[in-house]
């Protein structure tokens, strides 16, 4: 495996959109969960998995910056102890601005993380409040320079558009604070309503004033062209970064990689098998605290699933598909397989054959949704 994700699921506040396993910190047994990722990584060794060959690590959440300094550091010193983390690439953590304090950032520093991804989403202080953030834009800035001061310098931050009542002002606006920060890294998602979600129960409710497709298709484009506008070239589709500051945990991911997820209803892919694992904490932690590896659902990938998502993930970025590493992985060329979806799609201009390359178009970015449909069974 190239990649492990970990995964943290405490918040201290619950933002309206997300839809990940998480719970509210208070009352939970953080100090066990901990030492239950321990025990799920000594299960995976003992059953022959090697971290040998690891070459990122990502911890997510949830907040993994909601543990206390102390938790931080147990939690690093676990990875360290099944990691060789000096010999990473990268080594990235999840942050909230108004949690990560300036002694947390030592010990991260310390526990080996060199880059970070800070949950920002808006500079505009009502917007955060409508979203259920609990930080202000003063706090993403303080974050920002306190980072560079524990001599932090891969360092990214996630924007979102297309919020309840945004207007395209707020987003001009939150571009520029953005860009001024002058970042290697930034990432820019529109909003995705999804179910179990106080959005989703406010949209259900007709109380939920989105801009519309067309106001975020607009935002969309403002992204773009502001971040290239900057020195910041888009290599995913929601994602910008100068030369040398793609992120390299993402891109195992778009790249259909193997990469293990660890914790409470983590996710991952390995020797052809996606997998999910338990989500609700106290079943997850009987679970390996029992020896066992916490696996709720398991599926063996087939070739013809592995091909398609060899295409939806990897038309995402910039530079899409190589037909030669199609040809290697799979042992079949991508004209032999998809040769008249290709075609399909290039006739509607959404995606174009550079030398040994297919991408999408600058339309096709636009319409990718639409695209990716074109490759599933």
């Amino acid at each position: 495996m190239k990649g492990i994700y970990i995964h943290i699921p405490f918040c201290h506040q619950i933002c309206h959109y997300c839809d990940f396993n998480k719970v509210f910190f208070k009352n939970q047994p953080v100090d066990e969960y901990i030492e239950s990722i321990g025990m799920e990584f000594a299960i995976m060794k003992r059953e022959g998995f090697t971290f040998a060959n690891v070459e990122t690590v990502f911890l997510g959440g949830g907040t993994p910056t909601s543990l206390s300094v102390k938790q931080l550091d147990r939690l690093l010193a676990i990875i360290n102890e099944y990691v060789e983390v000096s010999s990473l690439k990268e080594f990235s953590t999840e942050a909230n601005p108004d949690e990560l304090t300036f002694d947390k950032l030592l010990v991260l520093k310390n526990g080996g993380v060199n880059r970070l991804s800070i949950g920002v989403q808006s500079f505009d202080e009502d917007l955060l409040k409508a979203i259920g953030r609990t930080h202000d834009p003063h706090d993403a800035i303080r974050v920002v320079n306190e980072a560079r001061k524990a001599d932090f310098t891969n360092i990214s931050i996630d924007l979102i558009y297309g919020l309840p009542n945004q207007t395209r002002e707020q987003w001009e606006d939150t571009l520029n604070k953005a860009t001024d920060l002058e970042l290697p890294h930034y990432s820019g998602y529109s909003l995705i309503v999804e179910p179990k979600t106080v959005f989703y129960n406010l949209m259900n409710k007709g109380k939920l004033p989105l801009p519309g497709e067309d106001m975020e298709t607009v935002m969309f484009e403002m992204l773009i062209e502001h971040m290239e506008s900057k020195g910041r070239m888009r290599y995913e589709i929601s994602n910008f970064a100068r030369p040398d500051y793609e992120s390299i945990h993402n891109l195992l991911y778009w790249e259909n990689e193997t990469y293990a997820g660890i914790g409470a209803g983590a996710h991952g892919y390995v020797s052809g098998n996606r997998y999910s694992n338990i989500g609700p904490i106290k079943r997850y932690m009987e679970q390996v605290g029992n020896g066992i590896r916490p696996i709720q659902q398991s599926h063996i990938v087939t070739p013809v699933e592995a091909m398609e998502e060899e295409m939806f993930l990897g038309l995402r970025k910039t530079d899409g598909i190589s037909t030669a590493l199609f040809h290697e992985k799979f042992g079949q060329s991508l004209t032999s397989v998809y040769g008249e979806t290709i075609q399909a799609l290039i006739d509607k201009e959404l995606i174009e054959v550079n030398g040994d390359r297919v991408q999408l178009t600058r339309n096709g970015v636009f319409r990718g949704n639409e695209v990716f449909q074109q490759f599933l069974a």
